[in-house]
């Protein structure tokens, strides 16, 4: 949990130099499950609240579908724009909730068969 207030904290002072841009490379990843989604919540309200603008590096589908209006996925190095997809969750409010939504599932699919990785 003392990571979640670091990560907060650290949000909390990027915030007080007032940036019109946020650029989050992988932020909750040093976070365990509960911890990523309670961030995730704070930082979603909080630059919602603000009015702020970020993009956020992460190879999180659930994540980048929760919190963002828009997903890009790049391909492979040397990295290009492969596709672009407008978030339109019906009732979005929160990360958390944002999971819940009906359309969630049809991004995540559509996104992994995008990236199209292969175990």
């Amino acid at each position: 949990m003392c990571l979640y207030y670091t990560q907060r904290v650290a949000l909390i002072r990027t915030l007080a130099t007032n940036p019109t841009l946020l650029l989050l490379d992988e932020p909750f990843s040093a976070l365990d499950y509960q911890s990523r989604l309670a961030i995730s919540d704070d930082i979603y309200n909080i630059l919602r609240k603000e009015k702020k603008t970020m993009i956020m590096v992460t190879h999180d589908i659930a994540e980048a579908i929760s919190m963002c209006d828009k997903v890009i996925v790049l391909s492979e190095r040397p990295a290009k724009i492969k596709s672009i997809y407008n978030i339109e969750l019906e009732n979005k409010s929160t990360p958390i909730n944002n999971r819940k939504d009906k359309k969630f599932a049809y991004y995540y699919d559509k996104i992994w068969k995008d990236i199209d990785f292969h175990v």
